[in-house]
Protein backbone atom coordinates (compact mmCIF):
# COMPACT_ATOMS: atom_id res chain seq x y z
CA UNK A 1 0.00 0.00 0.00
CA UNK A 2 1.12 3.19 -0.89
CA UNK A 3 2.30 6.37 1.60
CA UNK A 4 -1.38 8.32 1.49
CA UNK A 5 -1.04 11.48 0.33
CA UNK A 6 -2.06 14.47 2.62
CA UNK A 7 -5.99 14.77 2.81
CA UNK A 8 -7.67 16.72 5.45
CA UNK A 9 -8.21 14.80 9.14
CA UNK A 10 -11.35 15.99 9.51
CA UNK A 11 -14.78 13.81 9.67
CA UNK A 12 -15.10 13.17 5.89
CA UNK A 13 -19.04 13.01 3.29
CA UNK A 14 -16.91 10.97 1.06
CA UNK A 15 -18.30 10.65 -2.50
CA UNK A 16 -17.73 8.12 -4.82
CA UNK A 17 -18.49 9.58 -8.42
CA UNK A 18 -18.30 13.05 -9.37
CA UNK A 19 -20.80 12.76 -12.24
CA UNK A 20 -24.23 14.42 -12.34
CA UNK A 21 -25.70 12.92 -9.04
CA UNK A 22 -22.32 13.29 -7.36
CA UNK A 23 -21.30 16.95 -8.36
CA UNK A 24 -24.38 18.09 -7.60
CA UNK A 25 -24.17 16.35 -3.82
CA UNK A 26 -21.41 18.10 -3.30
CA UNK A 27 -22.28 21.46 -4.35
CA UNK A 28 -25.50 21.29 -2.21
CA UNK A 29 -23.06 19.72 0.97
CA UNK A 30 -19.42 21.29 0.71
CA UNK A 31 -19.95 25.08 2.74
CA UNK A 32 -22.73 23.62 5.23
CA UNK A 33 -20.57 20.62 5.73
CA UNK A 34 -17.60 22.79 6.64
CA UNK A 35 -19.84 25.10 7.84
CA UNK A 36 -20.05 22.27 10.73
CA UNK A 37 -16.15 20.95 10.47
CA UNK A 38 -16.28 18.58 8.12
CA UNK A 39 -14.85 18.29 4.58
CA UNK A 40 -16.37 17.13 1.83
CA UNK A 41 -14.13 14.71 -0.72
CA UNK A 42 -15.41 13.70 -3.84
CA UNK A 43 -13.38 10.91 -5.97
CA UNK A 44 -13.32 10.31 -9.65
CA UNK A 45 -10.92 9.20 -12.49
CA UNK A 46 -11.70 12.65 -14.19
CA UNK A 47 -11.34 15.88 -13.43
CA UNK A 48 -14.83 16.91 -14.83
CA UNK A 49 -18.39 15.69 -14.83
CA UNK A 50 -19.94 15.26 -18.60
CA UNK A 51 -23.49 16.30 -19.05
CA UNK A 52 -24.40 13.14 -21.47
CA UNK A 53 -27.19 14.43 -23.02
CA UNK A 54 -25.38 16.54 -25.41
CA UNK A 55 -22.55 13.90 -26.54
CA UNK A 56 -24.58 13.59 -29.49
CA UNK A 57 -24.61 17.15 -30.36
CA UNK A 58 -20.39 17.18 -30.06
CA UNK A 59 -20.68 14.56 -32.36
CA UNK A 60 -23.07 16.65 -34.63
CA UNK A 61 -20.83 19.71 -34.41
CA UNK A 62 -23.41 22.26 -33.07
CA UNK A 63 -21.13 22.28 -29.39
CA UNK A 64 -17.81 22.73 -28.33
CA UNK A 65 -16.34 19.46 -26.49
CA UNK A 66 -15.30 21.27 -23.62
CA UNK A 67 -18.31 23.10 -23.28
CA UNK A 68 -19.95 19.98 -22.31
CA UNK A 69 -17.71 18.98 -19.05
CA UNK A 70 -18.12 20.82 -15.80
CA UNK A 71 -14.65 21.15 -13.91
CA UNK A 72 -14.70 20.12 -10.51
CA UNK A 73 -11.84 22.61 -9.26
CA UNK A 74 -13.65 25.56 -10.98
CA UNK A 75 -17.10 24.70 -9.45
CA UNK A 76 -16.19 22.68 -5.80
CA UNK A 77 -14.51 25.33 -4.51
CA UNK A 78 -15.19 23.77 -0.68
CA UNK A 79 -14.96 20.69 -1.71
CA UNK A 80 -11.35 17.74 -1.31
CA UNK A 81 -10.96 16.82 -5.17
CA UNK A 82 -8.90 14.08 -5.03
CA UNK A 83 -8.36 12.14 -9.20
CA UNK A 84 -8.51 8.33 -8.79
CA UNK A 85 -10.74 5.61 -8.95
CA UNK A 86 -12.02 4.15 -6.13
CA UNK A 87 -12.19 0.17 -6.24
CA UNK A 88 -12.80 -0.95 -2.92
CA UNK A 89 -15.10 0.01 -0.05
CA UNK A 90 -15.32 -1.34 3.31
CA UNK A 91 -18.27 0.11 5.07
CA UNK A 92 -17.93 -2.16 7.78
CA UNK A 93 -14.44 -0.12 8.24
CA UNK A 94 -15.79 3.21 7.37
CA UNK A 95 -12.67 3.71 4.39
CA UNK A 96 -12.33 3.61 0.55
CA UNK A 97 -9.77 2.39 -1.36
CA UNK A 98 -8.73 4.36 -4.30
CA UNK A 99 -6.06 3.62 -7.41
CA UNK A 100 -4.19 6.50 -9.05
CA UNK A 101 -3.61 6.90 -12.34
CA UNK A 102 -0.11 5.70 -12.10
CA UNK A 103 -1.20 2.34 -10.69
CA UNK A 104 -0.66 3.52 -6.50
CA UNK A 105 -3.44 2.79 -4.16
CA UNK A 106 -4.40 3.85 -0.79
CA UNK A 107 -7.40 4.21 1.21
CA UNK A 108 -9.74 7.08 2.98
CA UNK A 109 -11.36 6.91 5.65
CA UNK A 110 -14.91 8.65 5.91
CA UNK A 111 -17.93 9.06 8.24
CA UNK A 112 -20.34 9.06 5.34
CA UNK A 113 -20.27 7.70 1.83
CA UNK A 114 -22.01 8.67 -0.83
CA UNK A 115 -22.36 6.38 -3.87
CA UNK A 116 -22.61 8.23 -6.79
CA UNK A 117 -20.60 6.10 -9.66
CA UNK A 118 -23.33 6.42 -12.16
CA UNK A 119 -22.89 3.78 -15.28
CA UNK A 120 -21.30 2.33 -17.99
CA UNK A 121 -21.25 1.25 -21.41
CA UNK A 122 -22.83 -2.54 -21.18
CA UNK A 123 -21.25 -4.35 -23.82
CA UNK A 124 -21.50 -8.29 -25.06
CA UNK A 125 -18.43 -10.70 -25.99
CA UNK A 126 -18.91 -9.98 -29.75
CA UNK A 127 -16.49 -11.20 -32.21
CA UNK A 128 -14.70 -7.57 -33.30
CA UNK A 129 -16.22 -5.20 -31.35
CA UNK A 130 -13.87 -4.12 -28.66
CA UNK A 131 -11.37 -3.50 -31.58
CA UNK A 132 -14.07 -1.79 -33.85
CA UNK A 133 -16.56 -0.09 -31.79
CA UNK A 134 -16.92 3.12 -30.44
CA UNK A 135 -18.81 4.17 -27.56
CA UNK A 136 -20.98 7.29 -26.59
CA UNK A 137 -20.20 7.86 -22.91
CA UNK A 138 -17.46 10.05 -22.75
CA UNK A 139 -16.50 13.13 -24.90
CA UNK A 140 -13.68 11.54 -25.83
CA UNK A 141 -15.33 9.37 -27.85
CA UNK A 142 -17.82 11.82 -29.24
CA UNK A 143 -15.27 13.65 -30.43
CA UNK A 144 -13.18 10.88 -31.71
CA UNK A 145 -16.34 9.70 -33.74
CA UNK A 146 -16.54 12.89 -35.03
CA UNK A 147 -12.98 13.14 -36.33
CA UNK A 148 -13.79 9.53 -37.48
CA UNK A 149 -16.84 10.07 -39.71
CA UNK A 150 -15.03 13.20 -41.43
CA UNK A 151 -11.85 11.52 -41.87
CA UNK A 152 -13.80 8.59 -44.05
CA UNK A 153 -15.86 10.81 -45.93
CA UNK A 154 -12.56 12.34 -47.21
CA UNK A 155 -10.60 9.50 -47.76
CA UNK A 156 -13.70 7.94 -49.88
CA UNK A 157 -13.61 10.92 -51.85
CA UNK A 158 -10.24 9.89 -53.44
CA UNK A 159 -10.51 6.34 -53.20
CA UNK A 160 -10.81 4.80 -56.65
CA UNK A 161 -11.52 0.88 -55.36
CA UNK A 162 -15.48 0.78 -55.34
CA UNK A 163 -15.27 -2.06 -52.42
CA UNK A 164 -13.45 0.10 -50.29
CA UNK A 165 -14.94 3.64 -51.05
CA UNK A 166 -18.56 1.71 -50.08
CA UNK A 167 -16.76 0.69 -46.49
CA UNK A 168 -15.40 4.07 -45.72
CA UNK A 169 -18.71 5.34 -46.45
CA UNK A 170 -21.11 3.03 -44.67
CA UNK A 171 -21.71 4.06 -40.82
CA UNK A 172 -23.28 1.70 -38.39
CA UNK A 173 -25.02 2.55 -35.12
CA UNK A 174 -26.12 -0.06 -32.82
CA UNK A 175 -28.83 0.52 -29.97
CA UNK A 176 -32.01 2.20 -30.86
CA UNK A 177 -32.59 3.83 -27.74
CA UNK A 178 -32.30 7.69 -27.10
CA UNK A 179 -28.32 7.24 -27.03
CA UNK A 180 -28.72 5.58 -30.45
CA UNK A 181 -31.14 7.47 -31.98
CA UNK A 182 -29.75 11.35 -31.16
CA UNK A 183 -26.27 10.15 -32.07
CA UNK A 184 -27.33 8.92 -35.42
CA UNK A 185 -29.24 11.36 -36.47
CA UNK A 186 -26.78 13.66 -35.61
CA UNK A 187 -24.31 11.61 -38.19
CA UNK A 188 -26.35 11.64 -40.73
CA UNK A 189 -26.82 15.62 -40.35
CA UNK A 190 -22.96 16.02 -40.37
CA UNK A 191 -22.89 13.66 -43.39
CA UNK A 192 -25.56 15.35 -45.00
CA UNK A 193 -23.56 19.00 -44.63
CA UNK A 194 -20.40 17.39 -45.30
CA UNK A 195 -21.21 16.08 -48.48
CA UNK A 196 -22.64 19.35 -49.94
CA UNK A 197 -19.06 20.92 -49.69
CA UNK A 198 -17.50 18.01 -51.13
CA UNK A 199 -18.42 17.62 -54.80
CA UNK A 200 -16.52 14.29 -55.13
CA UNK A 201 -19.35 13.30 -52.99
CA UNK A 202 -23.10 12.46 -53.56
CA UNK A 203 -25.44 11.65 -50.53
CA UNK A 204 -26.28 8.79 -52.08
CA UNK A 205 -23.46 7.74 -51.43
CA UNK A 206 -23.45 7.36 -47.77
CA UNK A 207 -24.85 4.40 -46.26
CA UNK A 208 -26.09 4.66 -42.71
CA UNK A 209 -27.55 1.69 -40.34
CA UNK A 210 -29.47 1.83 -37.02
CA UNK A 211 -29.55 -1.67 -35.87
CA UNK A 212 -32.18 -2.37 -32.77
CA UNK A 213 -32.36 -5.89 -30.90
CA UNK A 214 -35.98 -5.15 -29.90
CA UNK A 215 -39.10 -4.83 -32.12
CA UNK A 216 -38.73 -1.00 -31.38
CA UNK A 217 -36.99 2.24 -30.85
CA UNK A 218 -36.75 4.78 -28.36
CA UNK A 219 -38.87 3.21 -25.13
CA UNK A 220 -38.83 6.25 -23.48
CA UNK A 221 -41.53 7.54 -25.96
CA UNK A 222 -45.36 5.90 -26.83
CA UNK A 223 -45.58 3.32 -29.40
CA UNK A 224 -47.61 5.62 -32.28
CA UNK A 225 -44.25 8.43 -31.93
CA UNK A 226 -41.51 5.36 -31.95
CA UNK A 227 -42.86 4.59 -35.17
CA UNK A 228 -43.00 7.77 -36.44
CA UNK A 229 -39.15 8.44 -35.58
CA UNK A 230 -38.47 5.34 -37.67
CA UNK A 231 -40.62 6.70 -40.51
CA UNK A 232 -38.63 10.18 -39.97
CA UNK A 233 -35.04 8.04 -40.29
CA UNK A 234 -36.10 6.21 -43.41
CA UNK A 235 -37.35 9.77 -45.25
CA UNK A 236 -33.76 10.90 -44.49
CA UNK A 237 -31.93 7.56 -45.89
CA UNK A 238 -31.43 5.76 -42.53
CA UNK A 239 -31.79 2.21 -42.93
CA UNK A 240 -33.95 0.86 -39.87
CA UNK A 241 -33.05 -3.00 -38.92
CA UNK A 242 -35.19 -3.82 -36.22
CA UNK A 243 -35.41 -7.25 -34.49
CA UNK A 244 -31.88 -7.36 -35.68
CA UNK A 245 -28.80 -7.95 -33.50
CA UNK A 246 -25.06 -7.78 -33.95
CA UNK A 247 -23.31 -11.13 -34.16
CA UNK A 248 -19.87 -10.25 -34.95
CA UNK A 249 -17.58 -7.44 -35.86
CA UNK A 250 -14.31 -8.88 -36.98
CA UNK A 251 -12.00 -6.94 -39.62
CA UNK A 252 -14.74 -4.47 -39.88
CA UNK A 253 -17.24 -7.08 -41.50
CA UNK A 254 -20.88 -6.49 -39.69
CA UNK A 255 -22.12 -9.89 -38.87
CA UNK A 256 -26.30 -9.63 -38.14
CA UNK A 257 -29.06 -12.38 -36.61
CA UNK A 258 -32.75 -11.91 -37.07
CA UNK A 259 -33.44 -12.32 -33.25
CA UNK A 260 -37.26 -13.39 -33.63
CA UNK A 261 -35.82 -16.70 -35.11
CA UNK A 262 -31.91 -16.85 -35.05
CA UNK A 263 -31.33 -16.99 -38.46
CA UNK A 264 -28.52 -15.20 -40.58
CA UNK A 265 -29.70 -11.55 -41.44
CA UNK A 266 -26.36 -10.53 -43.68
CA UNK A 267 -23.51 -9.15 -43.96
CA UNK A 268 -21.95 -5.39 -44.57
CA UNK A 269 -18.88 -3.73 -44.38
CA UNK A 270 -18.18 -0.54 -42.53
CA UNK A 271 -15.17 1.66 -41.04
CA UNK A 272 -17.65 3.02 -38.19
CA UNK A 273 -19.50 1.65 -35.84
CA UNK A 274 -20.96 3.10 -32.74
CA UNK A 275 -22.37 1.48 -29.67
CA UNK A 276 -24.98 2.40 -27.62
CA UNK A 277 -26.82 -0.83 -26.91
CA UNK A 278 -27.47 0.00 -23.15
CA UNK A 279 -25.80 0.67 -19.89
CA UNK A 280 -24.54 -1.29 -16.77
CA UNK A 281 -23.87 0.30 -12.91
CA UNK A 282 -20.43 0.94 -12.57
CA UNK A 283 -19.04 -1.86 -11.89
CA UNK A 284 -17.52 -0.65 -7.89
CA UNK A 285 -20.67 -1.09 -6.67
CA UNK A 286 -20.05 -5.15 -6.40
CA UNK A 287 -16.66 -4.15 -4.65
CA UNK A 288 -18.37 -2.86 -1.48
CA UNK A 289 -19.83 -4.48 1.25
CA UNK A 290 -23.47 -3.41 0.33
CA UNK A 291 -26.59 -5.31 -0.80
CA UNK A 292 -26.43 -5.43 -4.80
CA UNK A 293 -29.32 -6.10 -6.98
CA UNK A 294 -29.39 -8.65 -9.95
CA UNK A 295 -28.81 -6.21 -12.03
CA UNK A 296 -25.52 -4.83 -10.75
CA UNK A 297 -26.95 -1.51 -8.71
CA UNK A 298 -26.61 -0.61 -5.00
CA UNK A 299 -29.57 -1.19 -3.25
CA UNK A 300 -31.37 1.99 -1.53
CA UNK A 301 -34.17 3.23 0.14
CA UNK A 302 -36.57 5.72 -0.40
CA UNK A 303 -34.73 8.08 1.60
CA UNK A 304 -31.54 7.10 -0.65
CA UNK A 305 -29.88 5.66 2.20
CA UNK A 306 -28.26 2.33 1.34
CA UNK A 307 -30.16 -0.56 2.42
CA UNK A 308 -29.11 -3.62 5.16
CA UNK A 309 -30.29 -6.22 3.28
CA UNK A 310 -32.78 -6.73 5.84
CA UNK A 311 -35.13 -3.80 5.92
CA UNK A 312 -33.10 -1.25 7.67
CA UNK A 313 -30.39 1.21 6.74
CA UNK A 314 -26.74 1.43 6.87
CA UNK A 315 -25.67 4.41 9.19
CA UNK A 316 -23.88 7.11 7.35
CA UNK A 317 -24.07 4.94 3.36
CA UNK A 318 -25.81 6.84 0.96
CA UNK A 319 -26.53 6.13 -2.98
CA UNK A 320 -28.29 7.63 -6.04
CA UNK A 321 -28.10 7.91 -9.39
CA UNK A 322 -27.48 5.25 -12.06
CA UNK A 323 -25.68 3.33 -9.66
CA UNK A 324 -28.43 2.53 -7.65
CA UNK A 325 -31.51 1.12 -7.75
CA UNK A 326 -33.75 3.59 -6.63
CA UNK A 327 -37.21 2.87 -5.77
CA UNK A 328 -39.98 5.01 -8.14
CA UNK A 329 -42.56 5.52 -5.61
CA UNK A 330 -44.83 7.26 -8.51
CA UNK A 331 -44.83 3.69 -9.88
CA UNK A 332 -43.87 4.39 -13.29
CA UNK A 333 -40.38 3.14 -13.50
CA UNK A 334 -39.69 -0.17 -14.72
CA UNK A 335 -38.84 -2.93 -12.14
CA UNK A 336 -40.26 -0.62 -9.69
CA UNK A 337 -37.00 1.74 -10.11
CA UNK A 338 -36.48 5.62 -10.83
CA UNK A 339 -34.85 4.94 -14.64
CA UNK A 340 -31.22 6.44 -15.37
CA UNK A 341 -31.35 10.12 -16.12
CA UNK A 342 -30.47 13.40 -15.93
CA UNK A 343 -33.69 14.80 -15.00
CA UNK A 344 -33.93 11.92 -11.45
CA UNK A 345 -30.20 12.18 -10.86
CA UNK A 346 -30.31 16.29 -9.79
CA UNK A 347 -33.23 16.09 -8.40
CA UNK A 348 -31.98 12.72 -5.75
CA UNK A 349 -28.81 14.52 -5.32
CA UNK A 350 -30.40 17.46 -3.77
CA UNK A 351 -32.79 14.88 -1.93
CA UNK A 352 -30.22 12.92 -0.71
CA UNK A 353 -27.88 16.21 0.62
CA UNK A 354 -31.14 17.21 2.62
CA UNK A 355 -31.54 14.02 4.29
CA UNK A 356 -27.90 13.53 4.89
CA UNK A 357 -28.08 16.76 6.77
CA UNK A 358 -31.18 15.94 8.80
CA UNK A 359 -29.35 12.81 9.85
CA UNK A 360 -26.18 13.78 10.17
CA UNK A 361 -26.70 17.63 11.99
CA UNK A 362 -30.01 17.61 12.69
CA UNK A 363 -31.31 19.87 10.31
CA UNK A 364 -34.86 18.92 9.15
CA UNK A 365 -36.55 15.90 8.20
CA UNK A 366 -35.75 12.83 6.32
CA UNK A 367 -38.10 12.98 3.23
CA UNK A 368 -38.43 10.09 0.84
CA UNK A 369 -37.47 10.52 -3.23
CA UNK A 370 -40.61 10.97 -4.99
CA UNK A 371 -40.41 12.70 -8.56
CA UNK A 372 -43.24 12.13 -11.43
CA UNK A 373 -41.43 11.72 -14.66
CA UNK A 374 -42.00 15.19 -16.57
CA UNK A 375 -41.83 13.36 -20.50
CA UNK A 376 -38.74 12.60 -22.76
CA UNK A 377 -37.40 14.98 -25.29
CA UNK A 378 -34.80 13.94 -27.86
CA UNK A 379 -33.06 16.26 -30.86
CA UNK A 380 -32.57 14.43 -34.27
CA UNK A 381 -30.11 16.91 -35.98
CA UNK A 382 -30.98 20.55 -36.12
CA UNK A 383 -33.95 22.10 -36.28
CA UNK A 384 -36.06 18.16 -35.70
CA UNK A 385 -37.01 16.01 -32.75
CA UNK A 386 -39.48 14.49 -31.00
CA UNK A 387 -40.58 13.77 -27.34
CA UNK A 388 -43.50 14.02 -24.76
CA UNK A 389 -42.92 16.59 -22.06
CA UNK A 390 -45.77 17.06 -19.67
CA UNK A 391 -47.54 14.79 -22.00
CA UNK A 392 -47.93 16.64 -25.05
CA UNK A 393 -46.56 14.93 -27.68
CA UNK A 394 -44.36 16.82 -29.75
CA UNK A 395 -42.27 16.84 -33.35
CA UNK A 396 -40.35 18.44 -35.60
CA UNK A 397 -39.33 22.18 -34.55
CA UNK A 398 -41.66 22.59 -31.55
CA UNK A 399 -40.08 19.30 -30.27
CA UNK A 400 -36.62 20.20 -31.11
CA UNK A 401 -36.45 23.90 -28.92
CA UNK A 402 -38.39 21.57 -26.18
CA UNK A 403 -35.13 19.19 -26.13
CA UNK A 404 -32.67 22.66 -26.29
CA UNK A 405 -34.60 24.52 -23.56
CA UNK A 406 -35.03 21.48 -21.30
CA UNK A 407 -31.10 20.56 -21.55
CA UNK A 408 -29.88 24.12 -21.67
CA UNK A 409 -31.46 24.72 -18.45
CA UNK A 410 -30.32 21.39 -17.02
CA UNK A 411 -26.76 21.73 -17.89
CA UNK A 412 -25.20 22.53 -14.63
CA UNK A 413 -23.56 26.11 -13.67
CA UNK A 414 -24.40 28.59 -15.22
CA UNK A 415 -20.84 29.52 -17.20
CA UNK A 416 -21.31 26.39 -18.16
CA UNK A 417 -24.85 27.19 -20.29
CA UNK A 418 -23.55 30.66 -21.21
CA UNK A 419 -20.71 28.83 -22.91
CA UNK A 420 -23.40 26.18 -24.45
CA UNK A 421 -25.93 28.61 -25.43
CA UNK A 422 -23.69 30.90 -26.63
CA UNK A 423 -22.14 28.39 -29.41
CA UNK A 424 -25.79 27.67 -30.51
CA UNK A 425 -25.83 31.03 -31.66
CA UNK A 426 -22.96 31.37 -33.25
CA UNK A 427 -24.37 28.34 -35.63
CA UNK A 428 -27.24 30.14 -36.43
CA UNK A 429 -24.95 33.13 -37.22
CA UNK A 430 -22.22 31.05 -39.01
CA UNK A 431 -23.98 27.86 -39.88
CA UNK A 432 -22.35 24.23 -38.45
CA UNK A 433 -18.62 23.69 -38.32
CA UNK A 434 -17.45 20.56 -40.21
CA UNK A 435 -13.73 21.16 -39.64
CA UNK A 436 -12.14 17.54 -38.76
CA UNK A 437 -8.58 17.58 -36.17
CA UNK A 438 -7.20 14.30 -36.97
CA UNK A 439 -4.34 13.46 -34.74
CA UNK A 440 -5.51 14.12 -31.56
CA UNK A 441 -4.46 10.84 -30.05
CA UNK A 442 -0.87 11.34 -31.31
CA UNK A 443 -0.02 15.22 -31.29
CA UNK A 444 3.33 14.43 -31.47
CA UNK A 445 3.43 12.50 -34.74
CA UNK A 446 4.08 15.82 -36.94
CA UNK A 447 6.87 16.71 -34.88
CA UNK A 448 8.55 13.36 -34.66
CA UNK A 449 7.91 13.42 -39.12
CA UNK A 450 9.54 17.01 -39.00
CA UNK A 451 12.67 15.76 -37.45
CA UNK A 452 12.82 12.03 -38.95
CA UNK A 453 11.69 9.90 -36.10
CA UNK A 454 9.62 7.28 -36.04
CA UNK A 455 5.53 8.16 -36.90
CA UNK A 456 3.90 5.94 -34.56
CA UNK A 457 0.11 4.55 -35.75
CA UNK A 458 -2.37 6.95 -34.77
CA UNK A 459 -6.21 6.74 -34.76
CA UNK A 460 -6.67 6.06 -38.42
CA UNK A 461 -3.96 4.01 -38.66
CA UNK A 462 -5.45 1.20 -37.58
CA UNK A 463 -4.95 -2.16 -39.92
CA UNK A 464 -8.84 -2.09 -41.03
CA UNK A 465 -8.57 1.43 -42.30
CA UNK A 466 -5.09 1.01 -43.94
CA UNK A 467 -6.27 -1.84 -45.34
CA UNK A 468 -8.83 -0.12 -47.30
CA UNK A 469 -7.13 2.87 -48.03
CA UNK A 470 -4.42 1.37 -49.81
CA UNK A 471 -7.33 -1.37 -51.25
CA UNK A 472 -7.88 2.07 -53.33
CA UNK A 473 -4.32 2.75 -54.13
Amino acid sequence: MAITPQLSPKPRVLIVGGGYAGLYVAKNLEKKVKERGGVVTLVDPNPYMTYQPFLPEVVGGHIEPRHIVVDHRTHLKNSEIVQGKVIKVEHARKTATVQTQDGSEFEIPYQDVVMTAGATTRVFPIPGLGEAGIGMKTVQEAVQLRNQILARLEAASTMTDAAARRRALTFAVVGGGFNGVETISEMEDLIRSYIKKNPRLAQSDARIVLIEAMGKIMPEVGEDQAVEVVEHLKSRGIEVLLNTSLAGAEGGVLKLINMQDKSDAGTFESDTLVWTAGVAANAVAKQTDFPVEQRGRIEVTPTLQISDGTGGVLEGAWGAGDVAAVPDLTGDGPGGHCVPNAQHAVRQAKRLAANLLAVRFGEGAVEEYVHKSLGAVAGLGFGKGVGNPMGLKLTGVPAWLAHRGYHGLAMPMYERKARVVSGWIMELVFGRDTTPIEGLENPHNPFLEAAGGELKPGRFDNPKVLESTKSSQ
